[in-house]
């Protein structure tokens, strides 16, 4: 098999044999593979603020956010332009490359809401950082105007199977979630999907997942693979924490079906040691969130991260830079 080759036509019987390998076959695989089309010491840094957080009506099972479920997060109104604008400076300062907004709503609605959002894309994207938000479903219309505004990237994550969904999520489908990456999609604008492990899903699941983002007629640019963090209050509150061979596991055949894509270390990291975090390195992860929170839940002070960089010899991607390596 040609593991350079970009394939869009994934079987889910190949994408289980590539999962299941012995794990150090499937790291070195994955290794190979990454070093192919990306410098493997470089590693996007990343930051998420939650413009707007708490108070959403979606029942997404495992969210500290949704309305449904009594959690420590309190509704809060949506920050202003300018205290936006602070935070990505400050991010910018600490080696941040690229500032994540997200907002604790269902859908995008063209309001005053959507014309501040534009406007901290736009001064954001002014100072050189990659934009990325998370905003709920959009119509292509929107995300017309979002890639206007100088939006370079909308995450909107399919969180695990097609089979599984609905015991995670009841107020929106699955194919809602692909209605809206296709949106983003013919707007032009990068896709970052990707998904949770940990959420009581099985093995199946997550090849099914992957299947589902390996299969898509063009991959997202980026893949985050998130290790649930139970947040007391959810329906999720009690689940076990995800072992790190899991990620690894996750991670590597990612990297392997997905090859130019920024295969991103996400949520669950505050629990894993700088050298779990370096087999998921060496596996293919290539970018971070940084700072100490994510949306909502704890993440690693920004010192923390650059002492871990130090150690493994990373060092931080710059902003919009594009893989080299030719398609085989």
């Amino acid at each position: 098999m040609n593991d350079f080759k970009i394939r869009n036509d994934w079987s889910r019987e190949e994408i289980a044999a590539i999962y299941n390998m012995p794990i150090m076959d499937l790291i070195y695989r994955a290794a190979t593979v990454h070093r192919h089309y990306q410098n493997a010491n470089e590693v996007q840094v990343c930051t998420l603020l939650s413009v707007k957080t708490g108070g959403c009506k979606e029942d997404c099972s495992y969210c500290s956010q949704s309305a449904r479920y009594k959690t420590n997060v309190t509704p809060e109104k949506m920050m202003t332009v300018e205290d936006v604008l602070d935070k990505a400076k400050a991010a910018k300062d600490s080696g941040s490359t690229r500032f994540c907004m997200g907002t604790a709503w269902r859908e995008v609605r063209e309001n005053e809401h959507f014309e501040r959002i534009t406007e901290m894309i736009s001064n954001i994207n002014d100072m050189g950082m990659e934009v990325c938000c998370t905003l709920g479903m959009l119509s292509e219309d929107q995300a017309v105007q979002l890639k206007k505004a100088g939006l370079h990237a909308y995450n909107h994550n399919i969180d695990t199977s097609r089979e599984y969904y609905d015991k995670v999520i009841t107020t929106r489908t699955f194919d809602d979630r692909l209605e809206t990456i296709k949106n983003v999609q013919k707007a032009d604008i990068h896709v970052c999907s990707g998904g949770i492990i940990g959420l009581g899903e099985t093995t199946e699941d997550r090849i099914s997942m992957l299947h589902t983002l390996s299969t898509l007629e063009k991959h997202p640019e980026s893949v985050p693979v998130n290790a649930l963090v139970a947040v007391e209050g959810t329906p999720m509150e009690n689940q076990e924490r995800v072992p790190v061979w899991d990620m690894v596991r996750m991670i590597a055949t990612a990297r392997i079906l997905i090859p130019k894509a920024m295969v991103r270390l996400s949520a669950g990291r505050l629990e894993m040691p700088i050298a779990e975090q370096a087999l998921c390195f060496l596996a293919g992860a290539s970018s971070i969130f940084a700072g100490d929170k994510l949306l909502t839940t704890p993440n690693p002070e920004v010192d923390q991260d650059q002492m871990m960089f130090d150690l493994l010899g990373l060092q931080p991607r710059q902003a919009f830079k594009e893989n080299a390596a030719v398609e085989l």
